[in-house]
């Protein structure tokens, strides 16, 4: 899953507006920003096999990012970031928590079985990624879904709604170009390119979420 992980930002930023766009929709990735860093040094491992159906990404080693054990632990450490560093309401700082876990269960949609329940233990997924036109369709329609909700509570705050709609249309964009383009590249590369991708999403995120200078 890639754009289907923003739906919870936009989605927990309709609910609880209270902390900035941007702190969900990094929340929404942090496990594969932390992912990227890893492969690029080596931690977590990865091959291609332009074989596969839908994602190309033969996931070998991720128990720091992927597994169960480490999906608990990234939520609780975001929760206390987000409300000590950003100083958002406790609420709104569990909800930063909720949308970090909330990649792991995206993940387990469609990854095929490579997230690891616990040490020793089996790995699960229930490999939506073989079927890779439900699988955009699902990413898709939650992320539709949640910028009409996110576009509402704009909309009840008096503040414009196209931002919604351009930052929905631009991450329909990057969905359909990841597909696109061919999957090649030493792990590192791709690994610098997902995270790369990640920082300009969370950039956008700002971007769209500024209030107007009162003048």
């Amino acid at each position: 899953m890639f754009v289907g992980h923003y739906a919870a930002a936009l989605a927990a930023k309709a609910v609880e507006p209270r902390a900035p766009l941007w702190s969900y929709v990094v929340a929404s990735q942090l496990v594969d920003w932390g992912w990227s860093g890893l492969v690029i040094a080596g931690v977590e491992r990865l091959r291609l096999d332009p074989s596969l159906p839908g994602s190309h990404l033969v996931l070998l080693d991720m128990p720091w990012t992927h597994s169960l054990p480490g999906a608990l632990v990234w939520p609780l450490a975001a929760a206390v970031v987000a409300r000590i560093g950003l100083r958002v309401p406790a609420v709104a700082a569990t909800m930063v928590g909720v949308v970090v876990f909330s990649h792991w269960l995206g993940d387990l949609l469609v990854h095929r079985a490579d997230l690891l329940l616990y040490t020793g233990g089996p790995k699960v997924g229930l490999a939506l990624w073989n079927y890779p036109l439900p699988e955009m369709i699902l990413e898709l329609g939650l992320l539709g879904v949640s910028a009409i909700l996110w576009t509402a509570q704009r909309k009840a705050e008096g503040r414009h709604t196209w931002p919604a709609a351009l930052f929905f249309a631009a991450l329909a964009m990057l969905q359909f170009v990841s597909v696109a383009l061919p999957t090649e590249g030493t792990p590192e590369r791709l690994a610098g390119t997902a995270l790369l991708s990640y920082v300009v999403v969370a950039l956008g995120a700002w971007l769209m979420d500024r209030k107007p200078v009162q003048t």
